[in-house]
């Protein structure tokens, strides 16, 4: 595989990757306010919210991987566990290994929950918010596309969405609890 198809491929994945996720944080509040898509039952939201994170992990996977493999730039597989290390923009490319582990630590806890307690697990979960703008920051500092058109509106279509839903959880929640 060349260099320039690693190149487009990563690009590619991470503009996936920031769709899934988007949809994924959009889907997991959906869930916690117990809404209902149009045509799936309550279980049909969590049952996508479920698949799509397994989907968007294993976009995020080969995001990494072709970063990883690509020989342009020197990323090392400790520059992806640990922040802030590589010699290749290490600002932006901490910012996504901060993401990364934030991430991770929600999925290997969600492929655990079955063996440790509901608030442990959810407390866990709440990372995944934090991870969130840690990627969308992350894609936006490094990423080649960053200043497209089509890239600008993509972030700020997927950060609007996020912080509307974001909005509407809270006023939910505070609502609840006069």
């Amino acid at each position: 595989m060349t260099s320039e198809t690693l190149w487009y491929a990563n690009r590619a994945t991470g503009a996936v990757c920031l769709i899934l996720f988007t949809v994924v944080v959009l889907l997991g509040i959906a869930v916690r306010l117990r809404t209902r898509l149009p045509g799936l039952p309550r279980f049909g939201t969590i049952r996508l919210h479920r698949t799509l994170s397994l989907s968007a992990t294993a976009f995020l996977a080969l995001h990494i991987t072709t970063a990883i493999v690509d020989s342009y730039v020197n990323i090392t597989f400790v520059d992806v566990l640990v922040p802030f290390v590589s010699d290749y923009q290490p600002l932006w490319l901490g910012l996504g290994t901060v993401a990364f582990d934030l991430m991770l630590a929600v999925v290997l806890t969600s492929l655990l929950r079955h063996r440790m307690g509901h608030r442990a697990w959810r407390a866990t979960h709440w990372l995944a918010y934090a991870s969130w703008p840690f990627a969308l920051i992350h894609g936006a500092g490094i990423g080649t596309d960053t200043g497209t058109d089509w890239m600008t509106w993509l972030t700020i279509v997927c950060a609007a969405t996020v912080l509307a839903a974001a909005g509407t959880r809270i006023r939910t929640r505070e609502g609840a609890h006069p």
